[in-house]
């Protein structure tokens, strides 16, 4: 049996197994999906689109020894004990430059936050910056023993707080704070469970904290709901993906137009806070 039919005979079997039966064989349950199928490719293949297509003026990276960070980060260890610290090496490779006045932070929002940053043309978040890119939607996870990498569960962060997936966003928001400056940018939902600004979430506890006061000079938090909420911000790009939602009908009363339709400035809260930097 050739190498390629043996690893599909593997795969295969595996995922019939019960979980008894994976323990049995050295790899404990996890509550978690196991890692990212063909995760090596994914990584290494968006590391050269980011640097080649996505953001150009990032040059110089060089993306099999950042797959060899994460690797080494996360590889053969105790899937409860990998720490930030762990990515200091990734961290350090992906690093780059994020534009003055470019950050962008939120809260509950992610999938309105990238479309309206547009990969890193109108904004750039976290994760339209390359330490982003290369992991963001994906899952890793290291056991001690065979392959050294688990595909099959991985834990989450209410079964252990250093799993390695939890551990990189830690690092690598408080890195982004770090690197802001100028205008800061928040984007939070008002309509999210627990008010537009949980008290335990990465930006109060990893971001907020490790912001530079004398490299930025404000804040701009837009507060936006669900889109048949009351706020406004950022309203035309919600009609966009929901054009026949009643909230996004041009009525033909001009009496009852909607307010976000002659208003298209998002509502800014400006907070004074030190001064530009630029170095």
């Amino acid at each position: 049996m050739n190498s390629c039919c043996s690893g599909l005979f593997v795969s295969i079997f595996l995922s019939l197994m019960s979980a008894t039966q994976v323990q049995a064989l050295g790899s404990k349950q996890w509550n978690g999906e196991g890692t990212s199928l063909n995760l090596e490719s994914i990584v290494t293949g968006r590391c050269y689109d980011y640097i080649q297509t996505v953001n150009p003026t990032v040059r110089n990276k060089n993306c099999s020894a950042i797959w060899e960070a994460l690797k080494q980060a996360f590889v053969y260890k105790d899937p409860c004990s990998v720490l930030p610290s762990d990515y200091e090496l990734l961290i350090n490779l992906t690093l780059h430059e994020i534009p003055p006045n470019k950050s962008l932070f939120w809260e509950n929002n992610k999938h309105l936050v990238h479309k309206y940053a547009n990969k890193g043309l109108h904004y750039m978040p976290l994760g339209d910056s390359l330490t982003g890119w290369i992991v963001d939607n994906l899952n890793w996870c290291g056991k001690p023993n065979g392959s050294g990498i688990d595909y099959i569960s991985c834990p989450t962060t209410e079964e252990c707080e250093h799993n390695p997936v939890e551990s990189f966003w830690r690092i690598a928001s408080v890195t982004y704070a770090k690197q802001s400056s100028g205008v800061i940018h928040t984007m939070l939902n008002g309509s999210a469970l627990g008010g537009a600004f949980p008290n335990n979430s990465f930006f109060a506890d990893y971001e907020l904290p490790n912001f530079q006061k004398d490299c930025v000079s404000h804040f701009e938090i837009w507060v936006m709901d669900d889109i048949e909420g009351a706020d406004l911000p950022v309203r035309i790009l919600q009609c966009v993906d929901f054009p026949s939602h009643p909230e996004c009908a041009i009525p033909s009363d001009s009496s009852i137009i909607k307010p976000w339709m002659t208003l298209f400035l998002p509502l800014l809260i400006t907070i004074n806070h030190g001064q530009m930097c630029f170095g």
